[in-house]
């Protein structure tokens, strides 16, 4: 890993050991900010970030499309919920 310090390794080691965690975290936040969004080139935005997000995850791809081709934040927010109570959580 490049030339990095053995501390600067342990950073990047947990980001990469929590980084399904933290996707999670941050689709969570990217849903509540979509119900709050006042403008469509924000929404615009947010789904893009979403969709992301969501591929970060190793969400499927039809998944994916479905979810960002609906536009609906409830919808985000149930499958976030079956995320995280999925197997494995």
């Amino acid at each position: 890993m490049g030339d990095f310090t053995p501390h600067q390794r342990k950073i990047v080691d947990r980001y990469y050991a929590n980084r399904d965690t933290i996707m999670l975290t941050k689709l969570q936040e990217l849903a509540s900010e979509l119900f709050l969004a006042d403008t469509p080139a924000k929404q615009d935005r947010l789904w893009k970030r979403v969709r992301a997000a969501l591929a970060n995850l190793k969400v499927g791809p039809s998944v994916i499309e479905h979810i960002v081709a609906q536009r609906d934040p409830a919808l985000l927010a149930k499958h976030i919920q079956s995320l995280v109570s999925g197997p494995g959580r």
